[in-house]
């Protein structure tokens, strides 16, 4: 048996998100529909972790099995040609067969991007966002800061999240000015399902009203959804790495 290991980009526009579901158009769909055809046998393909309905991913990574010795070139081209152009195989590689993309993974880390100004090329990738002053950015900055470590995210997860264990790590996260664009990044061990538009909808509501730590911690400590802001749009988040 042979492992094989998958980078992948995608659009998430058009899509109800990764993984897959009924009535229901996935990337991971059309990426195992691919293989299955290329490889003439059924594969199960997993997925590092699940993005949401219109969340986009510069490095997703999936895996499969397959008794088959692959040419990855030739497999990876093939893949590509048949992939609509929206979901594209960025590298290919053999892996050992204790190789999970979910488990073994050390962190994860996201991208969101928040447009200052209207652009018809950016309005698939980004949020609208009125520009943002050094000062408030700085402001973003040091109240963000109250994710970094261990804490209960139940606040930040949705409510019908069935996962029990709320408890995530966050290792760095931080918000930068490049261009016309306000970048947010955030990279944990893990993730809830909502969790980043949450904190990035929370952290703007907070930057709005000028409150400080408190009210965020104050957020954590009450592990109530209700508690927090309004989760971020879809469309300007971006699943950036996974690390093993």
């Amino acid at each position: 048996m042979n492992n094989y290991k998958l980078t992948i980009q995608y659009d998430g526009t058009n899509y109800s998100g990764w993984q897959i579901q009924e009535n229901a158009v996935t990337v991971q769909q059309k990426i195992r529909d691919g293989i299955n055809l290329i490889l003439r046998e059924k594969v199960n393909l997993i997925g590092s972790g699940r993005t949401d309905t219109g969340v986009h991913a510069l490095g997703q990574v999936a895996n499969f099995q397959s008794e088959q010795e692959i040419d990855l070139y030739k497999f990876t081209y093939s893949l590509n040609s048949i992939l609509p152009a929206d979901i594209s195989i960025t590298n290919s590689e053999k892996v050992e067969l204790d190789f999970h993309s979910r488990f073994s993974a050390k962190t994860r880390s996201y991208l969101y991007l928040l447009a200052h100004k209207k652009s018809p090329f950016y309005k698939n990738y980004s949020m609208e966002y009125a520009e943002l002053s050094a000062q408030q950015i700085l402001h973003l900055k040091k109240i963000s800061e109250v994710f970094l470590g261990e804490n209960d995210f139940t606040s930040f997860s949705r409510k019908n999240d069935e996962v029990i264990n709320k408890i995530c790590k966050v290792k760095n996260i931080h918000w930068r000015r490049t261009g016309i664009f306000t970048l947010f990044y955030i990279e944990a061990d893990r993730f809830l399902h909502g969790m980043v538009r949450t904190i990035v909808g929370t952290l703007l509501y907070a930057r709005k009203n000028n409150f400080d730590e408190s009210y965020l911690k104050e957020i954590i400590q009450n592990k109530e959804r209700e508690s927090a802001g309004q989760a971020a749009i879809a469309k300007g988040l971006f699943l950036y790495k996974v690390r093993y």
